[in-house]
């Protein structure tokens, strides 16, 4: 198990009160990241249904899912084995039979078909094929939204989902070095993603590292005029300006970093560009504490970049930690205008005021835990954009910069 049984029973506890205050007798979990939360669990299991069931009057919790994956359950989660109920093989991509026929059939026979059902209607991982067998299967259960009732419960951390994360951070740094170094005109930005990938997956000595829930986002050229781009067999030209936006991941928990890297000498709109989102990134991680509300951050931004003239739409971070693909966020809080959360201590966020114009763009971010006092990042780059010396030189004075302190930061290649 990733956590002691303690803290599962906690979490658990948690989740019941949440249920008990809307009403809910049993909950269903199909979120990976809620499951394995509460129960340990961590499989690649969840491209095919699989359900933890939550009752309110019992002690643990029970997963139904497939049966060739009944003993990873055993092998990661704290379930008595009598909790793990498989379904046979012929549930899976049947045109006469689902995966919930078999959910609804288990709640039958436990006694649980006449209560007050909670199900997760917002999930990648539950359709509307599961909702309306479960309907089918439980003509006499209330079924009640309750998206994201378990994110709600994993919003403030607990130290060692802190230390998870800061193990998390040295992989990203690592991983964001190794495509900095590597990155130069002429190479292929599949050969760059493959160092990255090689590098969040490998660790450090102490700590192996995990598969993060997004893969590298490696934007170049006029496709840093948006965000959500991976790679592509093409090779890297002088001039290009390339965004890495990557996360460390140990044990599903994710550290977020983004930078952005010139090959060659920047042109004065990225060099300025740079510094509007710096700066304002910066005003905001001075001023994050305890007892604001998130959209005050939010407001810090909007005031600080006022002066360039631009403006951004979109919100400038989210609620991060354990996921799964296809999202390392934690989809409740999110850092933008009208957000009334009040931040707390160990709440973990990852700050990304990136701007993207029609042809050209700028990322750097920062995850981060709210402290007693303020908040600490969790990564130690240098938050300036890089910039690659196009003259060939065996001296990486990437290595020896500390701290950021300077407007750009000189690579030589």
């Amino acid at each position: 198990m990733t956590f002691g049984t303690a803290e599962y029973k906690e979490r658990i506890r948690k989740t019941k009160e949440r249920m008990a205050i809307k009403g809910i007798d049993v909950l269903l979990i199909t979120d990976p990241a809620n499951m394995n939360y509460l129960s340990g669990y961590d499989g690649w299991s969840f491209y095919v249904h699989q359900m933890l069931v939550i009752i309110i009057d019992e002690d643990q919790p029970i997963w139904i899912g497939r049966l060739m994956d009944a003993n990873g359950v055993k092998a990661t989660s704290w379930l008595y084995h009598e909790n793990i109920i498989p379904y046979p093989e012929d549930y899976i991509h049947s045109d006469t039979k689902h995966p919930m026929d078999f959910v609804a059939d288990i709640l039958k026979q436990i006694g649980q078909d006449k209560r007050s059902i909670g199900v997760e209607m917002e999930n990648y991982y539950f359709t509307a094929k599961c909702y309306q067998q479960l309907e089918k299967g439980l003509p006499n259960a209330k079924f009640q939204d309750a998206t994201l009732l378990v994110n709600w419960v994993r919003l403030i951390k607990s130290n060692m989902e802190i230390e998870y994360m800061k193990h998390a951070a040295l992989f990203v740094e690592k991983a964001m070095m190794s495509g900095i170094e590597l990155i130069d005109a002429g190479v292929r930005e599949c050969d760059a993603a493959a160092k990255i990938l090689h590098t969040q997956v490998a660790g450090t000595a102490e700590y192996g590292g995990d598969y993060p829930a997004i893969m590298p986002l490696l934007p170049s050229g006029e496709k840093t005029s948006t965000p959500h781009l991976t790679w592509t067999d093409g090779r890297y030209k002088n001039g290009d300006t390339v965004i890495l936006e990557l996360a460390g991941c140990y044990k599903r928990y994710h550290s977020p970093l983004a930078r952005t890297l010139n090959i060659g000498k920047p042109s004065d709109k990225i060099k300025a560009l740079s510094n509007i989102v710096v700066e304002g990134l910066n005003a905001c991680l001075e001023m994050i504490r305890p007892g604001i509300a998130c959209e005050e951050i939010e407001e810090t931004w909007r005031k600080t970049i006022s002066k360039s003239g631009i403006v951004k739409e979109s919100r400038i971070g989210y609620a991060m930690g354990l996921n799964y693909p296809p999202d390392w966020g934690e989809h409740t809080v999110s850092i933008r205008k009208g957000e009334k959360t009040i931040l707390q201590p160990n709440m973990t966020f990852h700050l990304i005021p990136g701007i993207w114009l029609d042809n050209y763009g700028f990322e750097a971010s920062e995850s981060l835990r709210v402290t007693e006092t303020g908040c600490e990042t969790f990564a130690k780059l240098p938050r300036e954009l890089f910039i690659k010396d196009t003259v060939p030189t065996t001296n990486l004075l990437i290595n020896t910069i500390k701290g950021g302190e300077e407007d750009c930061l000189s690579l030589p290649s």
